[in-house]
């Protein structure tokens, strides 16, 4: 009977996890974060609901492996390369130079952190908790899987203000997190905080290892098929550092936190970062939350109100915390920006779970004192980001252009740049000192050329390639091409475009998500096309009606079918691509954020189609 109940609870929690995302769509309830959603639905069936599912061994299990699967994540989600700004300072829109980003944050975030002691304090003298150290964690914490997203989605992740966001979110996750395991270590161990040290010296043991295998021949060779070396590696980091993390009288969790740092400090390739995040948001993580939601019992907390008082206290109090430090951004900053930034910096989640469910276990805090500050985070991973859109002002991009740099000036790339000018992109190329038989080339006004040093990566960091949209390399050493796609798409360049003619080379840069061409392989196929498909090549190298790929990034056309679509410009949709897959599109499809579209028409209405849905991520439809 006990098996009976145990699969039944799983059961129900699964399916509930899977209707969750369907439910948010087809109600077009995107604003909600899809884990606080699974939250909400755990509440709707657990204690605090209809009461039909009970935890037990399945259900513990599997919310444990999601909850150190999800702080894996959050190391993972850390991106490095943030730390490591260049020393250009541009001129922001306000006349001023733009800050350094890595100063200011870490000036913020040690404002942030005093604050918050202060308020803990205050917290501990008026009753609510005992522990001001633990109640300074859970205020000063910042929700980098609320911050992530909700930059992506407004394609801030590249600005100033957004790097600047990111990166106070980074340092608050770190930080927090390594404070919280001294926090158990000197609760729980004696005070035997050393043997954190041997954790840390096991990470940075392991993290040589990786870098040395990561090098070896064989294990790429392993890393596809049914060995998958990769994952395997992964799991294995994952669980060692689990392991020894308790050994040494810490919490799990910790070790799960360190081994995704350790796999991020190792530049993993997208396609095994998109297998671990479909494994941990598809399976284990959803079940963790909806557990969240299913233990918690808010009517408990309404017998309290003393409690009840403490939920608008602690929300003004992590309003408050992050509001006053990040006013230091009004130097470079309008007051909207500033306020916007700091409402989306109030949302915390995963590591205030963690706090709160760690200092219940140790005896700090009450299971009501637990489920309180449960609540209060869920609350601000609802409100925050959708204040943040709200407040946020939106950048004037009805003449905005996508940059593009070309690192190589040649018979291809000229004319290439040349045509791209005239439309909805702002290329430049950059070459080595000009010899004086090119330099009529260079003055030729209708070209942007300037020149370097040489093509080394430190060369080109002095100057704006890696703050492009696109790079497009071909500097006729195709070696050279490899590194420097690499060392782009290691600074976060979304699109990387190289000339390659090695078909190793052409594998080994397609798995770091690098766009390959080569003169050998375009010549050919296009012969081949010429002769196959004459009407199709047409198409293709026809000025005026070609074929285009466009970008979905309006949100005001999320969820639309192509039959209300309302643009009646000469534009058809050949293709949609989402994802892995490959729709051909008729009038029920309807277009989703990210979508990329391929679409035929006259050059004229192409423009302003592709100005309206990737620019225009507010405002007005156009009709």
């Amino acid at each position: 009977m006990e098996q009976h109940v145990s699969v039944t609870s799983l059961l129900i929690v699964v399916t509930m996890a899977f209707l969750t995302p369907i439910l948010l769509h087809r109600f077009k309830l995107n604003v909600i974060p899809v884990v606080v959603a699974e939250i909400i639905v755990g509440l709707i069936i657990g204690k605090s609901g209809f009461d039909i599912v009970h935890e037990d061994m399945w259900l513990a299990t599997l919310s444990t492996l999601g909850f150190i699967f999800l702080m894996f994540l959050s190391g993972l989600e850390i991106d490095f390369t943030v730390f490591s700004g260049g020393n250009k300072h541009k001129t922001l829109p306000s006349g001023r130079k733009e800050p350094n980003s890595f100063v200011v944050s870490t000036v913020i975030f040690i404002g942030v952190f005093i604050l918050s002691l202060g308020l803990s304090y205050l917290f501990v003298l008026a009753g609510f908790i005992d522990s001001a150290f633990l109640m300074t964690l859970i205020i000063s914490t910042i929700s980098l899987g609320v911050v992530v997203p909700t930059l992506k989605e407004a394609h801030l992740m590249k600005t100033v203000i957004g790097q600047i966001i990111l990166l106070i979110a980074v340092i608050a996750d770190l930080a927090t997190m390594i404070l919280l395991a001294f926090f158990v270590s000197i609760n729980e161990s004696g005070g035997n905080t050393w043997l954190l040290l041997i954790l840390f010296a096991a990470g940075i043991l392991l993290y040589f290892v990786g870098r040395r295998f990561k090098k070896l021949n064989f294990f790429e060779a392993l890393s596809t098929g049914t060995v998958q070396i990769g994952t395997r590696a992964v799991f294995t980091l994952i669980i060692v550092l689990v392991g020894l993390s308790e050994t040494v009288g810490a919490e799990n969790i910790l070790g799960a936190f360190l081994a995704g740092v350790l796999v991020s400090l190792l530049s993993p390739n997208q396609e095994l970062v998109h297998k671990l995040d479909s494994f941990g948001y598809g399976f284990l993580i959803p079940i963790f939350f909806v557990m969240v939601g299913v233990e918690l019992d808010i009517w408990s907390l309404f017998s309290e109100k003393r409690l009840l008082l403490l939920i608008p206290l602690l929300l003004l109090a992590l309003l408050l915390s992050k509001l006053l430090p990040v006013f230091l951004l009004r130097n470079w900053f309008d007051t909207k920006t500033v306020v916007a930034s700091a409402f989306l910096l109030t949302s915390t989640l995963s590591l205030v779970i963690a706090s709160a469910t760690i200092g219940e276990r140790i005896g700090v805090i009450t299971e009501q004192m637990k489920g309180t500050l449960i609540l209060v985070a869920v609350i601000t991973s609802i409100f925050t980001p959708i204040v943040f859109k709200k407040l946020f002002p939106r950048e004037e991009t009805a003449n905005k252009k996508v940059p593009v740099a070309f690192l190589g000036a040649n018979q291809i790339t000229l004319p290439v740049s040349l045509e791209l000018k005239s439309g909805l992109y702002d290329p430049v190329l950059y070459h080595t000192k000009i010899e004086k038989a090119d330099k009529r080339i260079a003055n030729n006004s209708l070209f942007e050329i300037q020149e370097i040093e040489d093509f080394s990566v430190e060369s080109i960091s002095k100057t704006n390639v890696f703050d492009s949209e696109i790079v497009v390399i071909s500097t006729g050493q195709e070696e050279l091409n490899a590194t420097l796609a690499k060392a782009a798409k290691e600074r976060g360049v979304p699109r990387v475009i190289a000339r390659i003619e090695s078909p190793k080379l052409e594998q080994n840069l397609r798995r770091d998500n690098v766009e390959v061409f080569s003169s050998l392989l375009s010549t050919k196929a296009l012969l081949r096309a010429l002769i196959e498909s004459p009407k199709v090549i047409n198409i293709l190298t026809n000025q005026e009606t070609g074929l285009y790929e466009i970008v979905m990034k309006n949100e005001l056309f999320d969820g639309m079918s192509l039959r209300e679509f309302p643009f009646t410009g000469d534009v058809i949709f050949v293709r949609i691509f989402r994802g892995k897959d490959s729709i051909v599109p008729h009038g029920d499809t309807e277009l989703q954020m990210h979508d990329r579209l391929i679409v035929t028409g006259t050059k004229e209405y192409v423009d302003q189609l592709k100005q309206e849905l990737e620019f225009h991520e507010a405002g007005k439809r156009f009709y």
